[in-house]
């Protein structure tokens, strides 16, 4: 515990005064050197504190000769080895980001993936262990004050020069040392500020979070990422399988159309029902786009009939943020079409995306709802269906009454 307050102490010291940075450099490798005194002078290996020990002096050595394919065991190697590989990838790049994300700056994955390939290969013909980004030495690098790679080297060197000819002066290191060392970074990396700015803005994000975070407690950085990952999948399947969508209405004296539902002066149009689907159409979401379309036009027609007002003779859908669809959408849409002409109403479709469109010309859909129901905008498809609803009144009332439409002798004066 003293060891921890010591590190722990200097750290915030050189935080807040940027002139004593060296101090928090410092910290660490004082109380290694300060430990292992201590436990030389009072013996305390001989009564329960552990130690490093005894470390083997020298490199490793070169085993590209070791290197055989011709073992029983070849196989069993790759499947180990190819897990292994990606699980510390995915290990490196998260500890990546995550500093990243602390200090303001990018990585490229594609890098990052280069890089821990090539240590690697290098790393597996001098005897190395699997290279990968840790994320307490990476804590610990970073609580030191280290800013560029150039890090790297400067450790690099130092640990061969340890291994060369310091190795028996760790000896009497105690282990609680090098455990406060870790715990300190630790606690560095710790953003109170940032999890109740979660718990402000989205609950599941902050769930995501404490999740993640005690999977890293008690289990490893391994089992806190497959646990965030696993349950932002099942967010974003959850998202996608329920997309929302909601009727438009027109904004006053302008061509826009809203959300009635966020905007309360949008005003429904006489005779349509303009909905706007927010997502991808594809397999696990068809159903319910079904259904929940079925429901707002079921809805519609009843609230018509008990206002008495015009009742329906339009849907149109604003698809102007599908940015994609499948052959199960397709199948979706042409069983809504289907759906809208039992109920003698009109489908058409706004603003449908590129690839939308070549997918729907494959299918024939386009032929089957009519290439004259098909509109770049939701204002330009109300104009045209107002257009056409005003036409077929005034038809109608031309044929109920023809003494009004007969021309007058007088006319002809």
């Amino acid at each position: 515990m003293h060891h921890l307050f010591m590190v722990t102490l200097k750290t915030e010291q050189s935080k807040r005064k940027q002139a004593f940075f060296w101090i928090n450099a410092m910290a660490p490798l004082t109380s290694v050197i300060l430990g292992s005194i201590l436990v030389y002078m009072t013996h305390a290996e001989k009564h329960g504190v552990q130690v490093i020990g005894h470390l083997k002096k020298g490199l490793n050595p070169p085993s590209v000769s070791e290197l055989g394919f011709g073992s029983p065991y070849l196989m069993t190697a790759i499947k180990a080895g190819a897990t292994i590989g990606i699980i510390s990838l995915a290990e490196g790049v998260a500890v990546g980001r995550s500093f990243a994300m602390y200090k303001n700056y990018h990585i490229d994955g594609n890098k990052e993936m280069i890089a821990f390939g090539m240590m690697n290969l290098v790393g597996s013909l001098t005897s190395c262990y699997l290279t990968t980004g840790p994320f307490s030495r990476t804590a610990v690098n970073f609580n030191a004050g280290c800013k560029t790679a150039a890090s790297n080297i400067v450790m690099a060197t130092a640990v061969m020069m340890t291994l060369l000819f310091l190795t028996p002066l760790f000896h009497y290191t105690p282990l609680v040392v090098l455990a406060s060392i870790i715990i300190a970074a630790m606690l560095g990396l710790i953003d109170y500020g940032g999890i109740i700015h979660l718990w402000t803005i989205d609950k599941f994000d902050f769930f995501v979070s404490i999740s993640a975070f005690l999977g890293v407690v008690f289990g490893s950085v391994e089992i806190g990422l497959i646990i965030a990952v696993t349950i932002s999948m099942l967010r974003l399947l959850l998202t996608l399988s329920r997309p929302r969508t909601y009727a438009l209405g027109n904004i006053p004296n302008s061509i826009t159309y809203r959300s009635i539902e966020q905007y309360p002066a949008a005003a429904n149009v006489p005779g349509m029902l303009i909905l706007r689907i927010d997502a991808p159409i594809y397999f696990a979401n068809t159903s319910y786009l079904r259904e929940r379309i079925s429901r707002w036009i079921y809805e519609e027609e009843d609230r018509l009939k008990s206002a008495g007002e015009t009742s329906l003779h339009y849907v149109i859908l604003d698809m102007s943020a599908v940015s994609s669809i499948d052959a199960s959408g397709i199948h979706m849409l042409e069983e809504v079409r289907k759906n809208v002409d039992r109920r003698g109403l009109q489908l058409a479709l706004a603003n449908p995306g590129s690839e939308v469109m070549k997918k729907l010309d494959k299918s024939k859909m386009i032929e089957k709802i009519g290439e004259e129901w098909m509109y770049l905008t939701v204002a330009e498809a109300v104009g045209a269906c107002n257009f056409m609803l005003h036409s077929c009144k005034s038809t109608s009332a031309a044929l109920t009454n023809p003494a009004a439409v007969e021309p007058n002798t007088y006319d002809y004066v």
